[in-house]
């Protein structure tokens, strides 16, 4: 009889925990998508441009996995905080958006580097970002 009352307590227990993170999961699966794939593009491109200069190295493939997992952790963490704080809406954003452009200005270097995209083009693209950024600080300085 206590054995089966502690383990309907334990399934309960799981049971809210686990509908809790599937709801998490699934109000924000655009946020995750968008962590997950700016990891794995960059990654791919990473591994490839790794193999044809230095070789396969299993650390380096393992390290999208690390960083893909800790971005999940760190997201889902930031989202449980949005939705505990009224107020706090803005901190994804604040954290995800520098992440995300990061990963993608890096998974062009690696698809450059891979021979996926010219040097030239990946040179016109840094360059408008670059012009945008200083474009930004100057109107933030009232410049």
């Amino acid at each position: 009889m206590k054995i089966s009352a502690t383990l309907y307590s334990l399934t309960t227990v799981c049971a809210f925990v686990g509908s809790y993170f599937f709801k998490l999961g699934s109000d924000y699966a655009e946020q995750y998508l968008a962590i997950v794939s700016v990891v794995l593009l960059d990654g791919f491109f990473g591994i490839i441009a790794g193999v044809k200069t230095e070789g396969f190295k299993t650390y380096k493939a393992l390290k999208v996995i690390k960083t893909l997992i800790t971005w999940i952790l760190l997201l889902t963490g930031v989202f449980i905080v949005e939705r505990s704080f009224v107020g706090t809406d803005w901190l994804s954003e604040t954290i995800a958006a520098p992440f995300i452009l990061f990963q993608l200005i890096s998974a062009l270097k690696n698809a450059e580097r891979a021979g996926f995209i010219k040097n030239e083009l990946l040179t016109f693209i840094l360059d408008k970002i670059d012009r945008h950024k200083v474009t930004g600080t100057e109107k933030e300085k009232g410049e």
